[in-house]
């Protein structure tokens, strides 16, 4: 059996045709949240985190739905995956930037 890896998928929703395209993207990030798996909302998109990667894209293919749901009338959706034999994580990748600058 193989050893299960953790993957990180990010995503970053474009919404279009409406006013307020954050509160569609706030939507989008509910999707995610609602989902249970580890996530991290950066300024410029979202990445998740988990063994599955099936299910991290399913729930990147639900986060771009759910800005049609609320009203988008198109959605580009920019999506990264990273994976790696070892396993990787979100917090591998920022743990050495979270220091704050004075």
């Amino acid at each position: 059996m193989a050893k299960k890896s953790t993957k990180n998928v990010s995503i970053q929703v474009l919404p279009r045709g409406v006013e307020d395209t954050l509160a569609l993207v706030d939507k989008a990030i509910e999707t995610i949240q609602a989902s249970g798996v580890k996530y991290e909302v950066g300024p410029l998109e979202t990445t998740m985190e988990g063994d599955d990667l099936d299910q991290l894209i399913e729930i990147a293919k639900a986060a771009h739905r759910a800005c049609f749901k609320a009203g988008a009338t198109a959605v580009m959706t920019y999506i990264k995956i990273a994976d790696s034999l070892e396993g990787t994580s979100i917090e591998k990748k920022v743990s050495k930037y979270r220091k704050v600058n004075l």
